[in-house]
């Protein structure tokens, strides 16, 4: 059985949704963030020293960042390819596998950034207006390639929905998401499906 350990008010529960969607046995091992720092604590440096979440270990195995976790579970145990297209077709693989990364390495940095600045409650100068721009920038590129699909790679879910969800809510719950009712539809279609919600119930944000 997977561990998923997860660490409150982190990516966890898109991974714990994506185990419910692939139907994946998995326990929860839940963490709080300490309160003064909102770093993770020590018993959860004592699985990943970098003390990130998700991880997850199944069998002898340790594996952290989300894209790689999503990679790997998929890779082993959606044996029907729901949610992953087959390597065959390059062009369909590459462009899953550019949104499979999208999320970390690209549009949830600018995201951090205001999430930082919102919780000191100050100004900054160069950083606010360049996060400003940066997430205008991806809010809008997600609305333009999610058009009138159900889910960002078509009509049906895919791997590459959990990171784009996971990034979509975090520029919700940052107050970002008014001029985007495309993005909005898309959480709320997300976040009705029985996987999702059963993940809720297992997870504690």
């Amino acid at each position: 059985m997977i561990i998923l350990h997860h660490l409150r008010r982190s990516r966890s529960l898109y991974t714990a949704w994506l185990l419910e969607e692939v139907g994946v046995a998995y326990e929860v091992k839940d963490y709080q963030r300490d309160p003064v720092t909102s770093r993770a604590p020590a018993d959860l440096k004592a699985v990943h020293p970098l003390g990130k979440a998700p991880v997850i270990q199944d069998g002898d195995l340790t594996l952290t960042e989300t894209g790689a976790i999503t990679a790997y579970i998929l890779e082993k145990y959606d044996n029907e390819q729901r949610f992953a297209p087959p390597r065959s077709d390059i062009e369909a693989w590459a462009t899953y596998n550019q949104w499979l990364h999208y999320a970390e390495g690209s549009v949830f940095p600018p995201l951090l950034m205001r999430m930082l600045l919102m919780k000191s409650g100050q100004s900054h100068a160069l950083i606010e207006p360049f996060s400003d721009a940066e997430i205008t920038l991806h809010l809008d590129y997600i609305t333009r390639e999610l058009g009138a699909k159900p889910y960002i790679l078509g009509a049906t879910l895919s791997g590459a929905d959990f990171g784009t969800a996971f990034t979509v809510a975090a520029a919700s719950a940052l107050g970002s998401l008014g001029p985007y009712p495309v993005l909005n539809q898309y959480l709320e279609r997300c976040r009705a499906r029985p996987a999702y919600q059963s993940a809720l119930e297992k997870v504690v944000e």
